[in-house]
């Protein structure tokens, strides 16, 4: 591709999101430390394309960074052979929706996203990570599927009208 012939395709890249425009992108990754930035670099792109500025689409790979994390540990405290993580992404004009999903067998430890501030000190890992990811994006949801493993689901609006 000439530079000419780039430079439509970047604007496009960079032209707002508008009705329709939306879209999933899923990523698989093994859950092991080395796929983080793969997973973070995946998020930088597809948050990028949404229009957020720089220090919202850091919080959200942090954010997302930090589920990949958590799920890390609780695999490597399971032993459990071959976990994955499966991160998904849900583009919409208003909002991006991301799940990190893992099939760690299920724990006790599933981190508690009511969790205050002022109680860090006596935290878990797990629990720390649940804070930072409520302070970094606007919705932040953590289950524990009946099939087994974690899913966290992490909210980052469009619209700065809608943070909390």
């Amino acid at each position: 591709m000439t530079p000419a012939e780039e430079q439509p395709a970047a604007a496009a890249a960079l032209a707002p999101l508008r009705a329709g425009d939306e879209a999933s992108v899923t990523l698989r990754i093994p859950c092991a430390p080395e796929y983080v930035g793969t997973a973070r670099l995946t998020i930088l792109g597809v948050a990028g394309r949404m229009g957020y500025t720089y220090d919202q689409i850091e919080d959200i790979r942090l954010a997302v960074g930090e589920a990949c994390t958590n799920a890390i540990d609780r695999a490597a405290r399971s032993g459990a052979p071959g976990p994955l993580i499966t991160i998904t992404c849900q583009v919409e004009v208003s909002k991006l929706t991301i799940e990190v999903e893992d099939n760690v067998s299920h724990s006790a430890d599933v981190p508690d996203v009511e969790a205050r501030a002022g109680e860090v000190e006596g935290m878990n890992p797990q629990e720390l990570g649940a804070l930072l990811m409520e302070i970094l994006v606007d919705e932040v949801g953590i289950e524990a599927p009946p099939g087994g493993g974690t899913r966290v689901r992490l909210v980052k609006y469009a619209s700065t009208d809608h943070q909390g």
